[in-house]
């Protein structure tokens, strides 16, 4: 397998994805990215043990953070000790912040280096499925809210993303699922054929086939990076990418972050998602069931937690920052592979949708 390259084409502040294999080892991928000053390489510590020596010792001058794990500690807090260090030893304009770890470690990481110093150079090296073909990519850092997800944050663009495929084959199979959640989003929201590629290949992608899933992060990282592209800081296409998140963070935020995984409430989001496109006669019913079975089949949840009333629901998709003047922005979709953001949601068949899925909880 070689490495490829995506760009994501920003003018001066493009940058490349590079996805491979061994690329913990490619010193001569960071190196044109790196400033004269110090680096700190942020982590947690489940992944610290695995793989920090190896990026620390990338760079020249590189400083090592090792922060606790889990969704839980994306908080002011946690990027207020990254701030605390840096500042006890006495890091300037010209720190590079690495990010080594998942969507958490990234968002962190990229928050603290937008808002340190008013904004210091940062690359991120995503260890997740998850973070390899979204959230790594396209600029979007910050920190939970016990009111929300991703409340707090900034538009803040690294120099670079290098994913090594290599470290797929240590992550959990509840982690990889997650991943592949993401991935059929890609499919869904701009790319019909991606899906037929998907049902096609997935027994082999959970058994995570190394060509394959490297195909399946090429693919989603191409189509978020035209995407961010000619939208990066979402006035308008760039919001297809929270297809099932509205309802995705309200399923994170009733049940406390880190309980169900981001990739988990996305994919119980999307199938609740279609089927409220169904009932605005935007979606065939047989469309709707072809989404709930591939989620199904890659062993993904197809119905939120049952103990999420209707009214919970509401009050926090009403709080989410997609919400505009009062009403819920929602990505739902006139197709596979046809998205369109909307509020014009009646609220009998938003209730509807709710009951409908809900009945679909296991006891």
């Amino acid at each position: 397998m070689t490495t490829q390259t995506v760009t994501v084409d920003l003018g001066t502040r493009s940058y490349p994805i590079h996805i491979g294999p061994g690329l913990l080892n490619r010193s001569e991928l960071l190196a044109p990215f790196l400033q004269q000053g110090r680096t700190l390489v942020v982590t947690n510590e489940t992944l610290a043990p695995l793989y920090l020596e190896r990026v620390s010792s990338l760079s020249a001058s590189s400083d090592t953070l090792i922060l606790p794990d889990g969704e839980k500690y994306k908080t002011l807090h946690t990027v207020s000790t990254i701030y605390d260090r840096l500042l006890a030893d006495k890091f300037d304009r010209n720190t590079t912040l690495i990010a080594l770890g998942g969507g958490v470690i990234g968002d962190i990481t990229g928050f603290a280096a937008a808002t340190f110093l008013r904004g210091v150079n940062f690359i991120q090296f995503p260890t997740t499925l998850l973070a390899q073909v979204d959230s790594s990519v396209g600029g979007k850092t910050g920190v939970n809210h016990p009111l929300g997800k991703n409340m707090i944050g900034a538009f803040y663009q690294p120099r670079c993303v290098i994913a090594d495929t290599d470290v797929l084959g240590s992550l959990p199979e509840r982690e990889l699922k997650a991943g592949l959640a993401e991935v059929i989003k890609y499919a869904l929201i701009n790319q019909a054929e991606f899906l037929d590629w998907l049902e096609l290949n997935r027994p082999r992608l959970l058994d995570r086939d190394p060509g394959l899933l490297s195909e399946a992060i090429r693919v989603s990282c191409q189509q978020k990076a035209e995407i961010v592209a000619k939208d990066e800081r979402e006035g308008g296409i760039r919001a297809w990418l929270n297809l099932g998140h509205t309802f995705g963070h309200a399923i994170e935020t009733a049940m406390g972050y880190g309980n169900w995984l981001h990739g988990e409430a996305v994919a119980a989001g999307m199938v609740m998602a279609s089927d409220l496109s169904m009932r605005l006669g935007w979606l065939s019913a047989a469309d709707a069931y072809r989404i709930k079975k591939i989620i199904r089949d890659f062993g993904l949840p197809v119905a939120p937690p049952a103990d999420i009333e209707e009214q919970q629901y509401l009050d926090i998709m009403l709080s989410d920052k997609k919400a505009r003047a009062g009403r819920i922005n929602f990505v739902l979709l006139q197709g596979i592979g046809k998205a369109i953001v909307s509020s014009e949601v009646e609220p009998a068949l938003l209730g509807q949708t709710l009951q409908a899925c809900n009945a679909l909880c296991e006891p």
